[in-house]
């Protein structure tokens, strides 16, 4: 018991130096890269810039989802944007032109959430038969 109240001292300590805010840093990138639509999208501008019908219709090929909304797209590329991952451009054009595409920071955001996907490929078997056990006990 003792090691695990330390443990939690050092964990808390480790949360409190971070943010435990809901809108702290690493709180509010965690939620990002667990929804249904953001790791997604980082990685399709991962690929280069694209203009936001575009990037919407990929979206809607590349997902086992339904196609993301409009309203969805927009929200999550303005958190993406807020949060420094995405740059916004628009061009000076009648009608203008939008598009996105990852900062420094995204990238660095992206190359994290493959490295994620890689392990989650690597242990997909351990993955699966832990389900299945689950289940059958269940």
């Amino acid at each position: 018991m003792i090691d695990q109240r330390a443990g939690i001292a050092a964990l808390a300590a480790e949360m409190a130096a971070h943010g435990t805010e809901r809108d702290a840093p690493v709180r509010a990138v965690m939620g990002l890269l667990g929804d249904r639509w953001t790791t997604l999208i980082l990685l399709v501008l991962g690929t280069g810039e694209w203009r936001h019908a575009d990037l919407k219709r990929v979206l809607a090929q590349l997902s086992a989802e339904q196609a993301i909304s409009q309203r969805v797209l927009t929200l999550k590329l303005r958190t993406l944007e807020r949060d420094g991952m995405v740059l916004r451009t628009v061009t000076g054009d009648v009608p203008p032109r939008v598009s996105y595409r990852l900062t420094g920071l995204g990238a660095g955001l992206l190359g994290e959430a493959q490295r994620l996907i890689g392990w989650i490929q690597d242990h997909s078997g351990a993955i699966h038969a832990a389900r299945t056990n689950f289940d059958q006990r269940a």
